[in-house]
């Protein structure tokens, strides 16, 4: 397996960004000369992909050309001294152009504006048929909070006319949100930026660019996209990006962070399922600065949690038990769970005091013991108490377990029929819950009636549910005034709906 090093610095005199790679095992260094002599006899395949082949290397990825690549390789040899690279590694087609013809890139891109630009024109076409329109709207990422649309605009002027920028606000406190987008005239000019731009300062802080994706339903679907962990905290997005870009076209490419730097995982969105699937087969396993990565297909959290739910449940030799007496011990506990396989431990948890909180663990040599004990224990009573026993969860699993019981019940509850309240007041002390629903029954149909009580008195107003808004309405016109024990009623329409 090859070990793949590299690391990134800023040349604050010359102003240019200098990626360095290194692989492990190669016999010799190269030339003193200039880097971009040495890469001029170079495919750009190998360029963007020197982290699998060479040596120590310099470059600035930022000038490649962006035509399309094909899938990578990784040499099985590194090239002998004098060699040529690119004749030495079959992996590299023989068709790709130099690094030398990327010099023109522009001049040649530029003298294709024209026919881009009538493309993007929007004139209506001789059969009159919808013009599909080229995409001209880029994203613009991980912008520092002070980036107005003034400096977006003049930093992505220079690569062609503008129709806006915008900086994505908090629609109630207005502070930005840290994202925008730059809206070109001409298709080309914003391939032009995305390819050449990507990456660069504004503020002193990295940006990140991509394709403005209006249609969020890719993003949404999960296709293409694919989740790195265990990353050394000194690859950011620069370098996860140019890593990855090899093996298709990039949606999104995100490093996760916090306050101290790289959290050592991050996401990569290709435009289709067979660049995810490249990516997944040449990167997975792969060591980056000396740590193994795992490269693989992302999940949603859904699915990893029914996974682990799953494997758990095939797997599992801890035990949880509850709703035993105070006198329950670990020896207690033990004599229990014993008869149903050999234990490794068994613990009865307890407070400051000493005293049991009525809870307890026991952890089995196999899961079998432990599915045993939980099938025959379970709802068995002991001591006057019925015992709970079942696997024991994670606290990521107990929370989403009340998640998920939270959303059955929020749901059960909005597929209720709402009611429409009336409010009492100045009920009789002899009023309760049964003499006020049968007050008010022969007006319709009540969902609940409610007198409000405190320390078992009752405070002297309360709540009626009824189905239909012509019942409570009804309700309110007979009853308010109307003498109920010794008060006369105060009854007026509630605004709100109930839905007891």
């Amino acid at each position: 397996m090859k070990n793949i090093f590299f690391k990134e610095s800023w040349h604050r005199g010359s102003g240019k960004w200098e990626v360095t790679y290194q692989g492990s095992g190669f016999p010799h260094a190269p030339p003193a000369q200039p880097q971009a002599k040495w890469f001029s006899s170079l495919g750009r395949f190998v360029l963007r992909r020197a982290i699998h082949v060479h040596g120590p290397r310099s470059a600035r990825p930022l000038r490649i050309c962006p035509s399309p690549l094909t899938p990578p390789r990784i040499c099985p040899e590194p090239p002998p001294a004098g060699a040529d690279p690119v004749r030495v590694c079959q992996s590299v087609p023989p068709d790709l152009p130099r690094v030398s013809d990327c010099r023109n890139y522009r001049a040649s891109l530029e003298s294709h504006l024209p026919v881009l630009r009538k493309m993007g024109s929007g004139e209506p076409n001789p059969a009159g048929k919808k013009k599909k329109y080229l995409k001209a709207a880029l994203y613009v990422g991980d912008l520092d909070p002070d980036v107005t649309e003034d400096m977006l605009y003049k930093k992505f002027r220079p690569a062609g006319p503008l129709r806006f920028t915008r900086i994505c606000r908090d629609p109630v406190t207005r502070s930005p949100l840290g994202y925008g987008y730059v809206n070109f005239r001409f298709p080309a000019d914003a391939e032009w930026a995305l390819n050449t731009m990507n990456f660069d300062l504004i503020n002193g802080k990295p940006f990140r660019l991509m394709w403005s994706q209006p249609d969020d339903r890719l993003r949404k679907s999960g296709v293409g996209n694919i989740f790195i962990k265990n990353l050394d905290k000194s690859i950011d997005n620069r370098a996860l990006f140019y890593l990855f870009s090899a093996f298709g076209n990039i949606l999104s490419c995100k490093v996760v962070c916090d306050d101290n730097g790289s959290k050592g995982y991050a996401y990569v969105h290709f435009d289709s399922l067979a660049a995810a699937n490249r990516a997944i087969w040449h990167m997975n396993g792969v060591r980056l600065n000396n740590r193994q990565v795992y490269v693989g297909r992302f999940k949603f959290p859904e699915e990893r949690a029914a996974e682990v739910r799953t494997r758990d449940r095939a797997t599992f030799t801890n035990v949880f038990v509850k709703n035993f007496g105070d006198d329950m011990d670990d020896e207690k506990l033990k004599e229990i769970f014993s008869g149903y396989g050999p234990t490794e431990s068994v613990k009865v948890i307890r407070d400051a005091s000493g005293k049991s909180k009525g809870f307890g663990f026991v952890r089995y040599e196999t899961h079998e013991a432990a599915q045993k004990a939980v099938l025959d224990l379970h709802g068995k009573s002991i001591n006057g108490k019925v015992l709970y026993v079942g696997r024991a969860q994670k606290k990521i699993e107990r929370l989403a377990e009340l998640r998920r019981r939270f959303e059955r019940l929020r749901l059960k509850e909005k597929s209720r029929p709402p009611g429409v309240p009336i409010y009492i007041k100045n009920l009789d002390e002899t009023i309760d819950d049964e003499k006020l629903k049968e007050e008010f029954s022969s007006f319709g149909s009540i969902s609940r009636a409610k007198v409000m009580v405190e320390v078992g008195q009752g405070k002297g107003f309360g709540v009626v549910c009824f189905s239909s808004f012509e019942d409570a309405t009804k309700a309110v016109d007979e009853m308010n005034g109307r003498t109920v024990g010794s008060k006369p009623l105060h009854v007026t329409l509630g605004q709100a709906r109930c839905r007891w």
